[in-house]
């Protein structure tokens, strides 16, 4: 599955009961062969994804298209991608953290 495939069903495979009272947006922002940003919200109990980086989100995954590809695709374990530096985390790593149980990634 694609870059684009994975936002485009981002929002179906979002788990509204485990998102609770969050209130957050991550930036992807994705290098290589197709990579881009895209910016995920949850808010209320609902999830938005666009394309483009947000100007103030909180928290920014940096990483290779084709490592998030496979870290979605289950091939890539996302703590282990973490520690050997293949994802890059600037702002609230807690809120990565539960991104991940939200969408079906951990």
């Amino acid at each position: 599955m694609s870059v684009t495939e994975i936002f485009s069903s981002m929002a179906s495979n979002f788990n509204a009961e485990k998102a609770g009272d969050l209130n957050a947006s991550v930036v992807f922002d994705l290098s290589g062969d197709g990579g881009g940003s895209w910016t995920v919200t949850v808010a209320d109990g609902k999830c938005d994804v666009q394309e483009g980086a947000s100007d103030s989100p909180t928290a920014t995954i940096k990483m290779a298209a084709s490592d998030y590809e496979a870290m979605t695709s289950g091939n890539l374990n996302p703590m282990m991608a973490f520690m050997s530096g293949k994802i890059k985390v600037d702002g609230d790593l807690n809120t990565v953290m539960k991104f991940q149980t939200l969408f079906g990634m951990g």
